[in-house]
């Protein structure tokens, strides 16, 4: 069955993030409060098929927990994106999408993610090798309003054409800064256009959604399937609660989960990845008492699991 096309409107999804939505910080959300559907982090169709294949497809590692969950790539090589697209349907996810939106320059500098936005032949050839690999497995896209300047008409047209099963507008152009609001009259502009072409494609909406409520307020503004929500989630764990007052956890609470992450974080990677990409988190936990932001400071200056656990023991023994 059509993941896309099972899932209850609207539609709630976590956002692909770079060092952010590995197996690990998936689980952390799916036992706060779960989105519809989840996203792999940013996988790589070329490494997938190179001899540090092994290193690269750790990204694509998941548990039951997260489902469902779609295997998110990038690449510049449309067979690589055939090969890699077989594999992930052995491996057992319920759908592909392609990153046609990160703007970061050593990708775009390649070609490749929002690169595609000006290079339509390639962004198309790409897409049919995709759905090709892929088999019954839906594919869908990630992209922006354009790269330099806003070419939704012209963009979105296009890749609707290729029959996407889903589509997630990003509401900046690849240039501009997260400082800038996204543009939803865009992302409205792009429903209407799906909606003129007679496409059964899904459109989600995404930039600046900062809970379910807001979401849903989106949704029906905007006229889109659902959204997703990327760095709001670093803020609150309980982005995607769906109750009226959503759940806002205490310090020893916050802190126990925090403890769960890093256990979850170690028994998982070990050694293997960056024990750096760990901080990132920390503010999420330790917040909202005094000494705070001094016990924040004293986590970023940690090297090992270990003095994790005894900064947490030291909280709680002056709380």
């Amino acid at each position: 069955m059509n993941i896309w096309q099972s899932l209850p409107k609207p539609i709630f999804a976590l956002a692909p993030m770079e060092d952010v939505t590995d197996t690990v910080f998936r689980q952390v959300v799916a036992s706060c409060a779960p989105p519809d559907i989840f996203f792999t982090e940013f996988t790589n169709v070329d490494g997938v098929q190179s001899e540090g294949k092994d290193i690269v497809t750790r990204r694509l590692k998941f548990t039951d927990s997260e489902r469902p969950i779609i295997a998110q790539l990038w690449g510049i090589i449309p067979e690589h994106y055939f090969d890699t697209a077989k594999l992930i349907a052995d491996m057992g996810f319920d759908g592909i999408d392609i990153n046609m939106g990160c703007p970061q320059k050593k990708v775009v500098s390649h070609g490749a993610c929002a690169a595609l936005i000006n290079n339509p032949v390639l962004a198309k050839e790409i897409v049919l090798a995709t759905k090709e690999g892929a088999g019954p497995l839906p594919v869908s896209v990630k992209t922006r309003i354009g790269y330099k300047t806003i070419a939704t008409e012209k963009w979105i047209s296009f890749l609707l054409s290729l029959g996407l099963d889903a589509l997630t507008v990003h509401g900046r152009t690849a240039v501009q800064s997260p400082a800038v609001g996204a543009n939803w009259d865009e992302i409205a502009k792009a429903v209407e256009i799906r909606n003129q072409m007679k496409s059964n494609t899904i459109i989600l909406g995404n930039g600046d959604v900062t809970s379910y409520a807001d979401g849903r307020q989106k949704c029906k503004k905007y006229g889109t399937d659902g959204v997703m929500i990327g760095r709001a989630i670093l803020n609150n764990l309980w982005a995607f609660d769906t109750s009226e007052k959503p759940h806002q956890p205490d310090l020893k609470e916050s802190l126990a989960r925090m403890r769960r992450h890093v256990q979850l974080f170690e028994n998982t990677w070990g050694d293997s990845r960056n024990f750096s990409i760990l901080k990132k988190y920390f503010k999420m936990y330790v917040k909202g008492f005094d000494g705070a932001s001094e016990y924040r400071t004293k986590l970023m200056t940690v090297t090992k699991f270990k003095e994790v656990y005894q900064i947490i023991d030291e909280i709680l023994r002056k709380i």
